[in-house]
């Protein structure tokens, strides 16, 4: 039971195998629910013994995945740990020679299927002749997953072109990406196979033989292109994530009329409160000190002063959220996004934000997130200046009404009155771009929401940050 409203998980992946030995709160297997990907640890230490559900299996909340046996079952040839399912399914397959075919309409009358006719010799990329298209479950310490040995035997792959692969998945094993990857290089790059067992056929005696001929023209001759040989495209599937962001990505388009308005803050305070504070802090809670935890403070005093943005909407009805739940756009390792959610962050100083942003986004990208710490939500940040961007507009996570981009923080000229006079100034600024549902919300307050904000960040100081 990942959460209240997840109802069935998807299994992305066995972590261990059946036979192997496996240590209690040890990562089991991986599923991927409407939410979020997550690693399921194992309730006990033991053997894996038996898994039920195959790799890409859709499994109800409640039923029973797996079997671990507290006590290592005995090696002997009487009793055999039993494979997964999808092994199991291919051992009760019979032969090509054995198979029979039953018919719908007449039960009682069995046709035997012709044998398989025996597997030609090959040519791989080396030149040299290979039989081994049957491809196994396991060849020495190396396992290929059915969708790899499904799509290996349909493309014609050996198993010794499979067993040369450079595998990018676990212990090295073979990815369906891996496999795809490889099919397309061999198709660019393998040259054309000689025919074989062809016989020369001599020409009659009686032909004549052509004269040769020599044409010649004046048109230029087209030189070879210099990308001969390389394919035009890439195709990679989108991975399960990948499709989640897209769908809610449309979704919210479709949704809500989306506006946004855009203002700059002076952070110069922020930045000088960080760098002095910057070596206590990291001494004292084991991770650096960002600039996030100030920017999430500042938007709990913004909405506390518009709550109209943080609220939903149900039919005709405004859902105004007396929580203030601020999900926080985190990337993850595979470059795929998530929004985990800081509950209750109006009652966090700005050390409490930092260490629950800091474990948030640490099990984020550890696959260790729960769906219910992904969902709650009534306001989001999305923090794209990390990486350089000055401005954006970002979408809204819906069900929630806006959501604030925080651009770049950089040194800029700016102008500031001085004892009555105007002067040029060097100063830590930063773009926020605030994305909005015009269905309920219109400019006016969302720029008094945006200034609220900006008041919030230069009102930091030494004196009045809440620790």
């Amino acid at each position: 039971k990942m959460g209240e409203s997840v109802q069935e998980g998807k299994i992305i992946r066995w972590v261990k195998r059946v036979g192997e030995r496996v240590e209690q709160d040890e990562t089991l297997l991986e599923i991927s629910t409407d939410k979020v990907d997550t690693e399921i640890p194992a309730p006990a230490s033991g053997v894996l013994v038996e898994v039920l559900y195959p790799e890409g299996e859709t499994v109800p909340v409640g039923k029973v995945i797996a079997r671990i046996s507290l006590e290592a079952p005995a090696a002997s040839p009487a009793a055999p740990v039993q494979e997964p399912v999808a092994a199991q399914r291919e051992a009760a397959v019979p032969s090509a020679q054995e198979a029979t075919v039953v018919r719908p309409a007449q039960q009682e009358e069995v046709a035997t299927v012709a044998p398989a006719p025996p597997a030609v010799p090959r040519r791989d990329g080396d030149g040299q002749r290979h039989t081994t298209t049957k491809i196994p479950r396991m060849s020495g310490r190396r396992f290929y997953s059915p969708l790899v040995r499904a799509i290996a035997e349909a493309e014609g792959v050996t198993l010794e072109e499979l067993e040369r692969i450079a595998g990018t998945g676990l212990e090295g094993r073979v990815t369906k990406h891996d496999l795809m990857r490889y099919l397309e290089q061999r198709r660019v790059s393998r040259p054309e196979a000689p025919p074989a067992e062809v016989p020369a056929v001599a020409p009659p005696p009686s032909a004549p033989k052509p004269a040769p001929t020599v044409r010649v023209t004046t048109e230029p001759v087209a030189a070879p292109s210099p990308a001969a040989g390389i394919p035009d495209v890439e195709v990679i599937p989108m991975d399960h994530v990948r499709q989640l962001i897209a769908e809610h990505m449309v979704r919210s388009k479709h949704t809500s009329p989306h506006v946004t308005a855009v203002d700059e803050a002076d952070v110069t305070a922020i930045v000088r409160l960080r760098e002095r504070f910057q070596a206590e802090f990291e001494r004292r809670e084991g991770f650096r000190l960002t600039y996030l935890p100030f920017f999430v403070r500042a938007v709990v005093e913004g909405l506390k002063a518009f709550p109209l943005l943080n609220a939903s909407i149900e039919g005709k009805n405004i859902i105004i959220h007396k929580r203030i739940n601020i999900g926080i756009a985190t990337v993850l390792p595979n470059g795929n996004l998530i929004v985990p959610v800081l509950k209750n962050a109006d009652a966090l100083s700005i050390t409490g934000i930092a260490r629950a942003v800091q474990d948030l986004a640490q099990r984020a990208r550890t696959k260790k997130l729960l769906p219910d710490e992904v969902q709650g939500g009534t306001f989001s940040i999305t923090n794209f200046g990390g990486f350089g961007t000055l401005l954006g507009t970002p979408i809204i996570n819906q069900p929630q009404v806006a959501i604030l981009g925080i651009g770049a923080i950089q040194k800029r000229p700016v102008v500031r009155e001085i004892d009555g006079s105007d002067v040029i100034v060097v100063r830590h600024m930063v773009y926020l771009s605030l994305s909005f549902d015009h269905r309920i919300i219109d400019g006016m307050v969302a720029g008094q929401f945006l200034q609220a904000v900006r008041r919030a960040l230069e009102g930091m100081k030494e004196d009045t940050v809440p620790w």
